[in-house]
């Protein structure tokens, strides 16, 4: 009778974990962009829906400012594209985030979002 023995030697054990914490540090550096958009869909949404539909370019990027100031975000209203389609108040943002990863090599993320359906 042969017994074969399981297990993970030490060198596949390094491996995973050298792997495992390059994903935790890729994962921490780029969910925080991640949540940032998420922030500013969700701001740019409210702000349109306090302000109601006969309110100006000027009344949605105070309304914004306000919902960012509160959720920290360091985009401007400066960044919307404020415009009026079929009545309704339609709010378009693009921005590209930078992510410095290691030496000279940065992730580049383009993010884009708008209020209209």
């Amino acid at each position: 009778m042969i017994k074969h023995q399981r297990g993970l030697t030490l060198s596949g054990l390094l491996v995973w974990g050298v792997f495992l914490v390059v994903v935790a540090v890729f994962g921490m550096k780029v969910v925080p962009t991640y949540l940032e958009y998420y922030k500013i869909q969700k701001d740019t949404k409210a702000a349109v829906a306090q302000v109601g539909p006969e309110a100006t370019v000027a009344d949605v990027r105070k309304a914004f400012d306000r919902f960012a100031e509160i959720d920290m975000l360091e985009f401007s209203s400066n960044q919307l594209e404020i415009s009026k389609e079929n009545g309704r108040i339609v709010v378009e943002f693009a921005y590209e985030k930078r992510i410095p990863l290691f030496a000279n090599v940065s992730l580049v993320i383009d993010y884009q979002g708008s209020t209209q359906k």
